[in-house]
Order: C-alpha cells, then sequence, then structure tokens
C-alpha cells in the first residue's frame, strides 16, 4: 500500500458537485493498493497513521499524533500512486491492484483507522472525484508497505 499524508485545517471530497466527505483538523490520505496488499498490510499502515507525530505541541513542536489532537481523517483511493512511467510518457496502472481488490481493502484500511478512534469520512471509490484541501505548513508524508 501506498499512501500520501497531507496535514490538513480542512478538506473535503465531491462526487457530481456533492459532498461525500468532509473534515477539519486532521490527514488527508490518499491510498493506493497494490496486487500484493493485504489486510494485514493495512492494519500495519493504520498503526503508523495513529502514531506519526507530525501535529505541533503548544511549543510548535511536531510531538502529537493525530489521535493527541483529536483530529479527522479524509480517505481517498488514489490508484495513480501505482503509476510506471518506464515505458513512456503515458503512465501505465499494471501494478495497482484490481477494482475489487482495492476496493475492498480501502474500505478495510479505513474500518482499522476508525477501530483505533479516529474520525473516517471517505471519498466514493471509482469515481470522478474533486478533492479540495488546506495543506497546514505544508506538511506531506509518504509511507509505503513492504
Amino acid at each position: 500500500m501506498r499512501a500520501v499524508l497531507q496535514r490538513v485545517t480542512n478538506a473535503h471530497v465531491d462526487v457530481d458537485g456533492q459532498p461525500v466527505g468532509k473534515i477539519g483538523r486532521g490527514w488527508l490520505i490518499l491510498l493506493g493498493v497494490g496486487h500484493g496488499d493485504t489486510e494485514a498490510r493495512a492494519e500495519q499502515l493504520a498503526e503508523n497513521v495513529v502514531v506519526l507525530r507530525c501535529f505541533e505541541d503548544a511549543d510548535g513542536k511536531t510531538n502529537l499524533s493525530i489521535r493527541d489532537v483529536g483530529g479527522d481523517v479524509l480517505l481517498v483511493s488514489q490508484f495513480t500512486l501505482y503509476a510506471d512511467l518506464s515505458r513512456g510518457r503515458r503512465p501505465g496502472f499494471t501494478d495497482a491492484a484490481p477494482p475489487e481488490q482495492a476496493s475492498a481493502l480501502v474500505d478495510y484500511f479505513g474500518e482499522a483507522l476508525r477501530r483505533r478512534g479516529l474520525h473516517v469520512e471517505q471519498g466514493r471509490f471509482g469515481a470522478y472525484m474533486q478533492v479540495s484541501l488546506v495543506n497546514d505548513g505544508p506538511f506531506t508524508i509518504w509511507l509505503e508497505t513492504n
């Protein structure tokens, strides 16, 4: 699994002009799923997200986790994180998991975050989505499971 975490003051995702997910302070997570990904990897990634200390304390130091600050998550599936540009200018996506597998693991990852006490909003898998955010910092982290 590959995830891009963007620390946000707010973010929302729309489908067909209608909001399907909206958060305040927290993480916007763009999540890509590969062929070999499993529920165990989703659990590992969820734990990493929950304990990652990237939010500022009273002294302005990034000592706090999303759970410490009561932050939310907006989770958006993003198969393009598996883009392969090795054969030219047009990306290929054969390394991304098929939709059935990816959809199930995106949902599983969202539930894994919820089980860890986070409020999670999600985009709509497979839909054309418009994502808006205010990146706080800016602060962006790339996480990948092995």
